[in-house]
């Protein structure tokens, strides 16, 4: 049984989250883990006693963003008084000695699989021994007997898989979040049961790599087949597969199961061979090609979208130019193009200088960006006309008037409100198309 924290006090928490969908899942265990414990949850940070920001340090911005916030936290704690502040995934793992400098105050470090522990870590600071931390990786934890403790939606993330093997050069993640284990179809199929219980029809199944699931025998496509036998559950989401290894009952579960979503995020990374080879990513530009054409053979109204790293080590223009040719040809639906920024502990940052000049790597983004802008105008126009079905998420942070929800290929459709709440499914007619959404109304 859970034990109560010393004192009358029931210690109120704050979590804030950065990064990836990964660490909103894990948002939700940490969120699950404290309630139990007699811990109580507050939207304030005013109001806190402790607060911890899930991090992430994939990508610069994130990691800027959690610097900047930890300094700010020193005003709120000199007004409030005392107040116990924690660092807790990628950053946690990767950089402790930096947070543990004096000039950023930390109280708590813990690790992405180190969170049973912060029930125990967080009684013994707020009961006088100073800092705590835990950053030791396990082979075998899933976190699997912890069922979320949500926030109001209408997508519910699920972890299938935790850590990753690939070793990119560029990323940092198997050093933050150790290597794949995988977890049963049985713990996922009864989270999935348990989520219709709570009204979600809509899953996103997660993983650094998810179709290197495997678990007893079982393949990432086994697992998806199972999950959509879960009554109640009407659409089966999936992020992020890799190119290398992309079998064809995968292919063949997302073309032929209705309930599993024809939108797939396929990371690029690069159009160069010499740039892919660097990073790691064994796969070729023709083998990337040669995929594409497999899935969009298998699924004719595929929606692809992927990412795109700009600006690696010794990038060529040469070389940027045959990723500017790749994106030209595939011709995705949207892309998330990043510029190369290194993290200390990768491979990358060990080997290479960052040698492009940040006005190198702005010309190369700028540039692209408006080249993939006109490519998904052009293909959200191909919808205008057509009938969607979309589930229905919520108003437009533009126009109250006016509410937003996701096709089944994933694209965000804007049409007028006439009493639809969020979680419904409505029949929409696509009438207009930006860069980044559908305009329709609803039939």
């Amino acid at each position: 049984m859970a034990s109560k924290p010393s004192g009358k006090k029931r210690l109120r928490f704050y979590i804030e989250t950065y990064g990836c969908q990964m660490n909103e899942y894990d948002s939700e265990l940490v969120r699950s883990i404290l309630l139990g414990d007699y811990f109580d949850e507050t939207g304030n940070p005013d109001k806190a006693d402790i607060i911890l920001l899930n991090t992430c340090s994939v990508r610069e911005t994130a990691h800027n963003r959690v610097f900047g916030r930890l300094q700010s936290l020193d005003t709120l704690r000199a007004k409030s008084g005392k107040v116990v502040v924690g660092v807790l995934g990628c950053m946690a793992q990767s950089l402790k000695m930096e947070l543990l400098e004096e000039s950023i105050y930390v109280d708590l470090i813990a690790g992405p699989d180190s969170y049973r522990s912060l029930p125990s870590l967080i009684k013994e600071i707020w009961g006088g021994s100073g800092k705590n931390s835990a950053i030791g990786l396990s082979e075998f934890e899933t976190y699997d007997d912890i069922y979320p403790a949500r926030l109001e939606g209408v997508n519910a993330w699920i972890a299938v898989m935790r850590g990753c093997d690939n070793f990119c050069t560029f990323c940092i993640v198997p050093y933050a979040r150790g290597r794949e284990r995988s977890r049963s179809v049985g713990s996922i199929s009864e989270e999935t049961r348990r989520l219709v219980d709570e009204r979600y029809t809509q899953v996103t199944l997660l993983g650094q790599n998810v179709n290197s699931y495997s678990h007893e025998g079982h393949s990432f496509a086994d697992l998806m087949n199972a999950v959509s036998e879960v009554e109640g559950i009407r659409r089966i989401r999936f992020t992020s597969p890799h190119p290398k290894d992309f079998p064809d009952d995968l292919i063949d579960c997302v073309a032929s199961n209705l309930k599993v979503c024809k939108h797939i995020h396929l990371p690029l990374q690069a159009g160069s061979d010499r740039i892919l080879k660097m990073m790691n990513r064994n796969y070729t530009a023709h083998g990337y090609i040669q995929l594409v054409g497999r899935l969009r053979e298998r699924i004719p109204d595929l929606v692809l979208t992927t990412d795109i790293i700009l600006g690696f080590p010794t990038e060529t223009r040469e070389e940027y130019g045959e990723t500017v040719d790749l994106v030209e040809e595939v011709r995705f639906d949207s892309a998330f193009i990043f510029n190369y920024s290194e993290r200390k502990g990768t491979v990358a940052a060990r080997r290479w200088r960052d040698d492009i000049t940040p006005e190198g790597k702005k010309y190369r983004i700028t540039r692209l960006n408006e080249i993939q802008k006109e490519i998904s105008i052009e293909r959200n126009r191909r919808h205008i006309g057509q009938i969607s079905e979309i589930l229905v998420e919520g108003p437009s942070k533009r126009n109250p008037d006016e509410w937003f929800g996701r096709t089944d290929g994933h694209k965000m459709v804007i049409f007028p409100r006439t009493g639809q709440q969020a979680g419904d499914y409505i029949m929409v007619k696509i009438t207009d198309a930006t860069a980044n959404t559908l305009k329709g109304k609803s039939i």
